[in-house]
């Protein structure tokens, strides 16, 4: 493949710089008023603004989702067309332990930095954002809505221990457990009561009962959201919440069987009644392999270490995988903090400056990966080639 200069690049790395206490700005106001999944009205407003302002065309609440929009700009017509993805959903409980404050700030810098550095790229710029990763997967609705049919390529950055750019994901489902039992007096009338309580224990020890017999990518983690009302009343309703991992989709259908038999015997067991809620599923991440070299490239030409992501284990998941199935994606990382994801120091570590100075790189290396991939058709061509072929042989197994 021919490369770009990395001369042609400079005026995008100094158009990104002087938008640099912008982009702060922005990440920070988002950071201290953090919103959970399809509430991110005041994230959305702070991120479509400039863009409006650049001259994008922007569209909210596109998919039948409130806090989500598209933001266009097209250059010289003919060229592909990028979607850069912007996250902005905090953790309940936690804020901004995930840094999508840095995701969906770095989105809107990467593409204010290609608009203003070069107005006739031949190509259309689309920043997504896409609301509610970490509960309700903004972006499979997307998908299932058609959002992405005419994206050729996805791409985002997120932040986290360590910079790397072809780490997995695992597919995943949360579901929801109802028990129904029968109340009663639990002193002078037990015999008339059926717990609920009782169900959902059973179901936690019949579900560790399995572990054993689950390959060891699998996750199951689980909590008791009711528990009954009163230590003397049997509960007659409870209620556990679970997240189930697994490899792929296929495989966690297998998991998803299992778990839910599990749940249903450990309620019939005691008498009760269960009702399973699943919400949306996650798929694998599917990282085209062409275009993550081509991110790692532009990210150490800033001086960036890019690590190779750990053979086994410490990956979680993302809707960002299921827009890997219908056009190429990538997913890679940039490092701001030594702390892990979703806890309260990585929160302080999405508005150090040491975030900051990782959001301006975030947005350097995605505007430069773009700016590769609409003006030089053989590059392009080449991350295509490798999600069809991709595409023809899932279709074939």
């Amino acid at each position: 493949m021919n490369t770009i200069d990395l001369r042609e690049k400079e005026a995008i790395l100094a158009a990104v710089d002087a938008r640099d206490a912008e982009l702060r700005g922005i990440s920070l106001k988002i950071h201290a008023h953090p919103e959970l999944s399809f509430n991110e009205y005041q994230a959305m407003k702070w991120l479509t603004e400039p863009l409006e302002k650049a001259g994008f065309h922007v569209e909210k609440g596109i998919s039948n989702l409130e806090t989500s929009f598209r933001a266009t700009w097209e250059g010289k017509s003919g060229g592909p067309t990028v979607a850069i993805l912007a996250e902005y959903d905090a953790l309940a409980g936690l804020g901004h332990g995930c840094g999508h404050n840095i995701i969906g700030t770095s989105a809107v810098g990467a593409a204010l930095a290609l608009k203003d550095t070069y107005p006739d790229l031949p190509g259309k710029i689309v920043v997504l954002g896409t609301p509610a990763e970490e509960e309700g997967g903004g972006k499979i609705l997307m998908v299932e809505n058609g959002v992405f049919d005419d994206i050729d390529i996805a791409m985002m950055c997120h932040p986290q221990k360590q910079s790397m750019v072809l780490r997995g994901g695992l597919a995943c489902v949360d579901a929801s457990f109802k028990f129904y039992g029968k109340a009663s007096h639990a002193s002078s009338a037990p015999e008339k009561g059926i717990s609920a309580l009782d169900a959902v224990i059973h179901t936690f020890v019949a579900i560790n009962s399995l572990r054993q017999f689950f390959k060891d990518d699998v996750r199951i983690h689980g909590i008791i959201t009711k528990g009954g009302e009163a230590t003397n009343v049997v509960p007659a309703y409870c209620e556990a919440e679970f997240l189930l991992r697994a490899e792929t989709v296929d495989e966690l259908k297998i998991v998803r069987e299992k778990v839910y038999s599990a749940a249903r015997h450990a309620a019939e067991a005691v008498g009760a009644r269960i009702d399973i809620k699943e919400g949306l599923v996650y798929a694998e991440r599917n990282n085209n392999k062409t275009l993550a070299h081509l991110f790692k490239d532009n990210l150490e030409s800033l001086g960036e270490v890019v690590i190779e992501p750990p053979k086994k284990g410490g990956i979680g998941s993302s809707d960002i995988g299921n827009v890997g199935q219908v056009t190429a994606t990538i997913h890679p990382y940039i490092k701001i903090t030594d702390a892990t994801t979703h806890t309260p120091e990585f929160v302080e570590a999405s508005a150090s400056e040491e975030g900051m100075i990782g959001l301006n790189k975030a947005a350097k290396a995605l505007a430069m990966t773009a700016y590769d991939v609409c003006s030089n058709s053989e590059i392009f061509q080449a991350i295509r080639n490798e999600f069809e072929g991709w595409k023809k042989n899932k279709r074939s197994v």
